[in-house]
């Protein structure tokens, strides 16, 4: 079976959860308590050097870390990522795009305010992180008002990725009211088969 070290509120760690619950793979979690410091143990940095959640342990001595390599792993030959290799790179294109044009805006906006409580000391890098957030949002909503999900009209593993954060970006800020595509998007994917929250018990 599969163990988890992720922290529940994480969008990364969410990822994995989520998939993992679409495929109905069993798994234990393990709670991570990054702002203790729980992920610079030693214990933790022999799973992950890097220090960060999620981390996937596949047997004994095997970890996989970053959570989209992870997604991209336990979707190999699943209906959540396409045998087409342009598919896969056209998936493979949103994941990068969100972890360097989305999640660098709209997740660190929400760490801000959602786990530090928008300390004064960061009031302006929260407000900085606004622009690029919603210039990453804008993007996909032009996407989303032209296909129902993010690669060939199938529900993939790239949306997860990009779902993960987005569905809880109001929590940094951003407002979802004037992305409807965006907002219908949310909605399908939680009506999804297996479908599990962010919040409900890991």
């Amino acid at each position: 079976m599969y163990q988890v070290y992720g922290d529940q509120l994480s969008g990364n760690c969410y990822k994995v959860k989520l998939l993992l619950h679409l495929l109905d793979i069993g798994y234990q979690w393990h709670h991570i308590d990054i702002l203790a410091g729980e992920s610079e143990k030693d214990t933790f940095l022999d799973m992950n050097p890097n220090g960060k959640v999620p981390v996937l342990k596949i047997r004994e001595g095997e970890y996989l870390w970053e959570s989209n390599a992870i997604l991209n792993y336990l979707a190999y030959n699943t209906r959540f990522l396409p045998s087409n290799p342009l598919a896969q790179a056209r998936v493979l294109q949103w994941q990068f795009f969100e972890q360097y044009s989305h999640e660098p805006y709209i997740a660190v906006a929400r760490f801000i305010n959602k786990y530090l409580g928008l300390p004064k000391e960061r009031e302006a890098e929260y407000l900085a992180r606004q622009q690029g957030g919603h210039k990453a949002l804008a993007i996909m909503e032009q996407r989303l008002q032209h296909s129902s999900f993010l690669v060939n009209q199938s529900f993939s593993i790239a949306d997860i990725s990009l779902y993960a954060y987005t569905h809880v970006a109001h929590e940094g800020g951003f407002n979802l009211a004037t992305y409807p595509a965006i907002q219908a998007w949310i909605d399908t994917i939680s009506t999804l088969p297996g479908y599990v929250s962010m919040t409900d018990q890991a």
